[in-house]
């Protein structure tokens, strides 16, 4: 099997990493999505296979016994996220760079496994108020997890100069913009 390249988008939740993936991904480029596992329920419109494979919690600890993940976490209570290893086979026989969508430890291991093969992007948003307010805009979490979740944010942020670039997700076209030429270059190299 060749191996080609990653390209990991990772940032605290509500930076817009999504969006800048969604962005990547419409330009004609040799890449694919990784489609990351997850134990927790799915929300309204996601589809099993293409957002996540959603998996109950004892399947996603068996594949973890079985070492099936490139990486995994469990990013709250009882969530799990992980990379599974044929995810990324998967795109690498069809040819393709993959493209990652995942928390700031996710892309940390991955760089850490792959470090040549990786172009690691943390998404920075401009401030914490910002953050919270995206959260809030959403309509996906309680107040709970809103609050959880910019607990988390501050503990992700401190992990941004690990990665390979910063970007400040202040204005989208920009960032796009960003992202874009930063991708493009490293797949050239």
């Amino acid at each position: 099997m060749k191996k080609g390249k990653l390209i990991v988008f990772s940032a605290p939740s509500g930076s817009g990493k999504t969006t800048l993936v969604n962005a990547l991904l419409q330009k004609n480029l040799p890449l694919s999505f990784s489609i990351s596992a997850t134990s927790r329920k799915p929300r309204a419109g996601e589809v099993d296979g293409k957002d996540y494979y959603f998996l109950g919690s004892e399947d996603f600890k068996n594949k973890i016994d079985r070492e099936e993940f490139v990486e995994f976490e469990e990013v709250y209570a009882d969530k799990y996220y992980g990379t599974l290893k044929s995810e990324i086979e998967r795109n690498w026989e069809a040819g393709k760079h993959v493209i990652f969508d995942i928390d700031v430890m996710g892309g940390l291991n991955i760089k850490s496994q792959y470090p040549q093969e990786t172009l690691a992007l943390f998404i920075q948003p401009p401030n914490k108020a910002v953050l919270e307010e995206r959260l809030r805009s959403r309509g996906t979490e309680s107040e709970a997890e809103i609050q959880e979740r910019v607990a988390k944010a501050e503990k992700e942020l401190n992990a941004a100069p690990k990665f390979d670039s910063i970007v400040i997700n202040d204005d989208l076209d920009l960032a796009i913009k960003e992202v874009c030429e930063k991708a493009e270059h490293f797949l050239k190299s």
